[in-house]
C-alpha cells in the first residue's frame, strides 16, 4: 500500500528521503534552500510514500505572474521522479491525476519543462508542446561598467536582494511576482557571482557575460524600467544583449524561437494560445 502526501517540508525524515531521491535522479538537493529559509509555500512536493520513503514525486510550484500587469495564477510542475525500484507502476500518473483534481478551476494554466526522454508521456494527460521566444539585440554601448559585483555569499546579501525583488518596479511583459524564494534558489546555489548592483539607481541585475554577450536574466529596480538602460550600465564590453524575459516594448529587439536541450516546454489550458501568438517566454529564473 502507498500514500500520497504533500506539505511535508518541515518533516526532517521525509525531506531527507525527498532529497535523497532528487540527488539520485537529478544530482540536486533542496536542503540548503530549506536551511537558508527560502523553501516557502509556493513549492510543494506531492509524493508517494512506500515503507516510509519517498518512492515518486511531482512537485507543484505556484507561479503567480503579471501578464501586461494583469495577475495570472499559473502552476508549474517539476522534480518529476520515481525511485528505480518502483518505476512502471503508474505512480507518476497517480500523482498527476491527484494534482489535476486538487487544482481544478484554480489556475489560469499549467506548464512544465520535460526531459527529452519523456516527451511522449505528458500528452497522455492533456499537455501539448508549446513555443517560447527569446529576445536579443546588437548594441553599441559606451564607457566602462558602472555596476559593482554583489556576491550572494550570505544572509545580508540575500536579504538585500529579496527586498529589491519585493519592491521591484522593473517589468517585462510576463513577470513572476510574490515568489522571491525561487529566484533566491538560483542565486544562493548556482549564481552567487552573477548578481550586480548599481548604487545610484538602487538596481540589481542578474546576468551572465561571455565574449561580449550579456545574458540578462532579470532586473530588480526602483527607478529603471527599460532593459536598454540596464544593459548600458555594463559598458562598452557588451556587444549583444539577450533577455531572460519578454520585454515590455519589443521594438528594436529580435524574437527567435527558443530551444534548449532537455527542456521541452509543455502547457495545458487556453491561456497559452495568447502566450505563443504574442511571442512570450517564461522568465528564465522562474523554472522550478
Amino acid at each position: 500500500m502507498y500514500q500520497v502526501i504533500k506539505g511535508y517540508r518541515d518533516n526532517a525524515a521525509l525531506r531527507r528521503s525527498f532529497n535523497e531521491l532528487a540527488e539520485k535522479t537529478f544530482g540536486l538537493s533542496f536542503e540548503d534552500w530549506y536551511q537558508n529559509g527560502f523553501w516557502g509555500d509556493n513549492y510543494d512536493p506531492h509524493s508517494i510514500v512506500i515503507d516510509g520513503k519517498i518512492a515518486a514525486n511531482v512537485s507543484v510550484n505556484r507561479t503567480e505572474m503579471l501578464l501586461d500587469g494583469v495577475p495570472k495564477r499559473f502552476l508549474q510542475l517539476g522534480t518529476v521522479m520515481t525511485d528505480e525500484r518502483y518505476r512502471n507502476l503508474g505512480l507518476c500518473r497517480t500523482l498527476l491525476e491527484f494534482i489535476e483534481a486538487e487544482y481544478a478551476g484554480r489556475t489560469d494554466g499549467v506548464y512544465l519543462f520535460a526531459n527529452d526522454s519523456v516527451t511522449e508521456f505528458y500528452p497522455k494527460f492533456g499537455f501539448r508542446k508549446a513555443k517560447e521566444y527569446q529576445y536579443s539585440k546588437i548594441v553599441e554601448n559606451m564607457g566602462g561598467c558602472e555596476l559593482e559585483p554583489a556576491p550572494m555569499n550570505g544572509p545580508a546579501a540575500w536579504s538585500a536582494l529579496e527586498a529589491a525583488i519585493r519592491g521591484n518596479r522593473f517589468r517585462g511583459r510576463l513577470d513572476m511576482v510574490n515568489n522571491p524564494e525561487l529566484i533566491l534558489f538560483y542565486v544562493t546555489k548556482y549564481m552567487r557571482e552573477n548578481v550586480f548592483y548599481h548604487r545610484a539607481t538602487d538596481t540589481y541585475a542578474i546576468a551572465e557575460q561571455e565574449n561580449g554577450r550579456l545574458f540578462l536574466h532579470n532586473v530588480f529596480s526602483v527607478r529603471l524600467t527599460d532593459p536598454d538602460e540596464v544593459a548600458a550600465l555594463f559598458g562598452a564590453q557588451v556587444k549583444e544583449v539577450v533577455l531572460g524575459f519578454a520585454p515590455k516594448r519589443c521594438k528594436g529587439w529580435t524574437a527567435a524561437e527558443l530551444w534548449e536541450e532537455d527542456s521541452t516546454f509543455f502547457v495545458k489550458g487556453s491561456e497559452w494560445e495568447r502566450f505563443e501568438k504574442e511571442k512570450l517566454r517564461i522568465p528564465s529564473l522562474s523554472h522550478a
